[in-house]
């Protein structure tokens, strides 16, 4: 992207922000704010990461259990 780009983004940007409610400036803020604070992936543990892989690959080879089927073994302890 140019810079000649980027300067207009930014001037758009600054004129929607200036003009959003409060909601949406929070959420920008709060987007903002994930961003610098990294990547999640980056902040969890070794043994995290092994599981996610473990399950994504699980999920690529086809070992999965419908949602369907989840609910109806688990309903016996999801009832009073």
């Amino acid at each position: 992207m140019e810079t000649s780009d980027i300067k207009t983004i930014r001037k758009e940007v600054k004129e929607y922000i200036n003009h959003a409610d409060d909601r949406m400036v929070r959420a920008i803020h709060a987007m903002l704010e994930a961003d610098q604070a990294g990547d999640w992936w980056d902040q969890i543990s070794a043994g995290h990461k092994a599981s996610i892989e473990r399950g994504l690959k699980d999920m690529e080879q086809g070992n999965t259990i419908p949602h369907e089927e989840m609910v109806k073994f688990y309903s016996k302890w999801l009832t009073k």
